[in-house]
């Protein structure tokens, strides 16, 4: 039989045992309802991660080709034709003698340039021969200047057929005119007739015819 010093002992660390327990169960609990910590800060000293820099280089804009040999010739005229615009009639006339009786396509095709911009009726047909020319020439510095040459030559053609119908047009409003013309002056002399016929002044009277003179018969004798 135990004493009582000894059953209070054991009394003793059996509640303190119990006592434990509850606390470790309250501690478990508390702790699987509490939210996560937050991560831990970087130091303060060390500098941020610098952006990595993308391998990706942006394509680079396509290099511009050069004329082809072919086409210098075509773009000169081209250039050439442009300037031909502004030039005065002087100027104009001054490109024809430069350029003179020309035997190499790109002056021809420039010779016809200026003819044509010149816009007279001789100088334009000079330009069509010479496109003609231009365009039977199969060598190959021609060719390339054969597509400028059938394209002017079809403006010139339809540039004449416009001067051609210009003058007809012209010709007939001459013949028009001096018709009218002839009409007026043949009313204006026949306005003067009339004048001249209303400013007379009007014929004297006829004379009155004389009147008879009676004859007074002699008394007759007295019986």
């Amino acid at each position: 039989m135990s004493t009582p010093t000894e059953f209070f002992a054991r009394s003793a660390r059996t509640a303190l045992a119990a006592s434990v327990a509850l606390l470790a169960t309250a501690l478990l609990a508390a702790c699987t309802g509490l939210p996560a910590p937050p991560p831990a800060a970087p130091p303060a000293d060390v500098p941020p991660p610098l952006p990595v820099a993308s391998s990706a280089v942006p394509p680079a804009a396509p290099p511009v080709a050069p004329p082809a040999p072919d086409n210098e010739a075509l773009v000169r005229v081209l250039a050439y034709a442009d300037r031909v615009r502004a030039m005065s009639g002087t100027e104009l006339n001054q490109e024809v003698t430069r350029l003179g009786n020309a035997y190499i396509p790109a002056n021809q095709l420039q010779l016809a340039v200026v003819l044509a911009q010149l816009r007279q009726m001789p100088e334009l047909i000079r330009a069509q021969e010479l496109l003609t020319r231009l365009l039977a020439n199969p060598d190959a510095e021609a060719q390339p200047l054969h597509p400028l040459a059938r394209l002017l030559a079809s403006r010139y053609g339809e540039q004449r057929r416009l001067e051609d119908l210009l003058d007809k047009q012209g010709q007939q409003t001459r013949e028009v005119q001096r018709r009218l013309d002839q009409t007026h002056e043949r009313l204006e002399a026949l306005k003067a007739i009339e004048r001249s016929l209303t400013s007379r002044p009007p014929p004297p009277p006829p004379p009155a015819p004389p009147t008879p003179v009676s004859r007074a018969r002699p008394p007759a004798p007295v019986p």
